[in-house]
């Protein structure tokens, strides 16, 4: 489980095709208090950590893993969202977040309001009715506060300490996302299917 609070930005070392994707992602995290098969949140994905060193770590990502989000159009030198694993006790900033993709969003349209952004994304039709104004989303394992729904069309407002802290400051229209939508949200959504 994780917070959706990001604490550090990695860097795309190496990518290697082998039976699945592996990647090697740099990091500021001091690697010597991560465990071989810790969790870390990369890009808002839950990934197992299974090689390490001083300032890095490796991953394998399945097919399924890259069919449900953007992983598959990373490459060397892209910056990702880092958080490592929820602690017992440790302060929750954002909203639970599982790490687990539901599905990719776009950015569709970006503006300038004050000093911070607004963002609006189309989520796909399936997810979109999980979204909800004043809600929770995980974009690219940031936990955000959804501004408005229109349709599958959704506005997310960065502040200037988001766009600094993680790599929505480098976003653009067009961006594919990975959108991980709020575990509440869907639990509601399911037992209404009963009523």
């Amino acid at each position: 489980m994780f917070t959706g609070i990001i604490t550090d930005i990695g860097q795309i070392a190496e990518l290697e095709q082998r039976g699945d994707l592996r990647a090697r992602i740099k990091t500021r995290y001091d690697m010597d208090s991560v465990d071989l098969g810790a969790s870390i949140a990369s890009d808002g994905v839950c990934l197992t950590v299974i090689e390490k060193g001083a300032d890095w770590y490796d991953v394998e990502i399945s097919a399924e893993t890259v069919s449900k989000t953007n992983l598959g159009g990373w490459t060397v030198g892209r910056r990702v969202n880092l958080e490592r694993a929820l602690k017992v006790g440790d302060e929750l900033g954002g909203h639970i977040v599982s790490g687990h993709v539901d599905g990719v969003a776009q950015i569709v349209a970006m503006q300038d309001q004050g000093d911070s952004t607004r963002v609006t994304l189309r989520a796909p039709e399936a997810l979109a009715r999980y979204i909800a104004p004043k809600g929770s989303v995980a974009l690219n394992g940031t936990s955000l506060t959804v501004n408005e729904v229109n349709g599958c069309d959704f506005g997310i407002n960065f502040i200037p300490h988001t766009k600094e802290m993680t790599t929505w400051g480098g976003a653009a229209v067009g961006d594919l996302v990975n959108l991980e939508i709020d575990t509440l949200a869907r639990y509601v959504a399911r037992l209404r299917e009963f009523d």
